[in-house]
């Protein structure tokens, strides 16, 4: 989820033809569970194959991947790594939200109320084993290149702009802007459509709010993150504020909170000198036909008609590599 800046970050509107020639590094995470979350039968229920696999990323991958390839965009897919010891308390929360939302979903669908069953079905998207190891094998096939991460795939993709890998971080969190990504953009990969594409420089919000990457840091810590719950009754604006004129230390004091579970400096080191991956290769490839037919169509009961048609956009990629190698 990441912190909650919203209230404090005015993003710029852009359009896909701003991204076109360029290069994009996609939460993995983020952008699959949207597609597990909005892809969905009008009960709820996720889309399946014949065998009974969940299919709603997939789709979500192959339509949403070649849709912004069409556009002349290029995807680096970046998946998360281990969790950091720090999210355990996070990743139990979702747990439990799902669990809790699973039960009221089954009772929805067993009443006949399709709306009520639909809303609760949403929450209860999980990454499995299988969600990646497929979602990962159908980009090979598409020939879109994917870095798997060390950490959080956030930091990852911060990494790969600073190293002028990707001209941008795409993920809805705004943690990437507290792991030092120069650029970001928002909504690009969402289930309903291409609109309303939002743009992020850090430099640019740094400067609007007056604050370094650490001061900024500090507000979100005090907020909440998924690496450690905040202090009780400060939301942004007030964080922002606060950090002014004070330090995270100096307004743990001014709220009597003399003892913490985590020191401030192992909180702000996550996002200052996160561990990455420095090992990738980045190619794009030509669109292995024969597989992907194989494995969305026969594996997975996919239209061969509708798969054919994406491989006529994947072919952008292909295209765009060898030119450049050209070069070289």
């Amino acid at each position: 989820m990441g912190v909650k800046f919203k209230e404090i970050v005015s993003p710029e509107e852009i359009s896909l033809k701003d991204l076109e020639g360029r290069t994009i590094a996609i939460d993995a995470y983020n952008t699959i569970y949207q597609f597990l979350s909005g892809i969905r039968q009008r009960d709820g229920s996720p889309l399946m194959d014949q065998n009974g696999n969940v299919t709603s990323h997939l789709s979500g991958i192959l339509y949403r991947t070649s849709a912004i390839v069409d556009k002349g965009i290029k995807p680096i897919y970046v998946f998360d790594g281990d969790s950091s010891e720090h999210k355990a308390k996070t990743i139990e929360k979702r747990r439990t939200i799902k669990e809790e939302a699973l039960e009221k979903w089954e009772e929805a669908k067993a009443a006949g109320n399709i709306e009520e069953a639909r809303k609760f079905a949403i929450r209860t998207s999980r990454m499995s084993p299988y969600i990646i190891e497929s979602s990962k094998k159908l980009l090979e096939y598409m020939g879109v290149p994917y870095v798997q991460a060390k950490g959080e795939g956030e930091a990852q993709g911060a990494y790969m702009v600073n190293q002028g890998d990707a001209w941008a971080v795409a993920s809805q969190d705004y943690d990437c802007l507290l792991f030092g990504a120069p650029r970001i953009v928002r909504n690009l990969t969402l289930s309903g459509g291409l609109s309303n594409l939002e743009y992020l420089e850090l430099e640019k919000v740094l400067n609007e709010l007056n604050l370094t990457r650490e001061e900024l840091i500090d507000v979100a810590l005090m907020v909440g993150t998924d690496f450690n719950e905040g202090i009780h009754g400060i939301g942004a604006k007030t964080g922002l504020k606060l950090i002014k004129n004070n330090t995270l230390e100096d307004v743990l004091v001014q709220k009597g909170i003399t003892e913490v579970s985590v020191e401030p400096d192992e909180l702000r080191n996550i996002f200052l000198k996160h561990e990455v991956n420095t090992d990738y290769k980045i190619k794009f490839k030509t669109v292995n036909r024969e597989k992907l037919s194989e494995f969305m169509c026969e594996e997975h009961g996919f239209s061969e008609n509708r798969v054919l048609n994406v491989t006529a956009k994947l072919k952008k990629l292909s295209s765009t590599q060898k030119s450049l190698e050209d070069w070289f």
